[in-house]
């Protein structure tokens, strides 16, 4: 079993990936691929698509981190929450981060070993963080720390970059988003994935995300 992950400084991505197959405890033996300005040659010959993450099995390859997550919860079904009426808002919850939130994406990119730096969002992004807050708030009100209660499930792992351009880019929010904030940037496999992205190699660093 092979992960193929981008630089973990950007590849938000990547980092969805890697959070669900560490929760999931699977044996997979992890390659990162520094990204570029575009599709690489080596991302080009390792992902059907060009993109990360990529699992890759002994007859399956997977390169959608949504799907990565998914398979992840079949060997490790609290990945999900474990009531149905729950586990159902968590799918939309995880769905939604999944495919919108555009505006908010292009403007604040994941770059994590960058000094804080306070950005005014557009019109778009800002309604992109108001919807983000809103989510938040209707899944905290059960009582957190996480958004489906004491642990981390896979919505925490779509939304675990948001924090990390929240925190990078010195987002305004509410008491209690940015209390959010910090129980996922305290979790100890994001700790591990800072760490990492900083022991990573100076060469890989990209100007426009700096």
């Amino acid at each position: 079993m092979q992960l193929l992950l981008g630089s973990r400084r950007y590849s938000s991505w990547s980092l969805r990936g890697w959070l669900a197959v560490r929760m999931a405890g699977l044996p997979a033996q992890e390659t990162v691929v520094p990204l570029a300005d575009g599709v690489t040659a080596e991302l080009a010959r390792q992902s059907p698509t060009g993109l990360v993450p990529v699992l890759k099995l002994k007859d399956v390859t997977i390169w959608d981190s949504l799907a990565i997550a998914e398979y992840c919860a079949e060997h490790t079904p609290t990945l999900w929450p474990q009531d149905q009426a729950r586990r159902a808002v968590a799918r939309a919850v995880a769905a939604e981060m999944h495919a919108g939130f555009a505006a908010l994406r292009r403007e604040f990119p994941m770059s994590l070993t960058r000094a804080p730096l306070e950005r005014q969002p557009s019109a778009a992004a800002a309604a992109d963080i108001q919807r983000i807050e809103q989510v938040w708030h209707d899944c905290l009100k059960a009582g957190g720390p996480f958004l489906f209660g004491d642990a981390p499930t896979i919505p925490d792992i779509l939304y675990a970059p948001v924090v990390t351009r929240f925190l990078t880019y010195q987002v305004r929010l509410s008491n209690r988003a940015a209390g959010y904030c910090q129980s996922i940037r305290s979790w100890d496999l994001m700790q591990l994935w800072y760490d990492l992205a900083a022991a990573e190699p100076e060469g890989w660093r990209l100007a426009k995300y700096e």
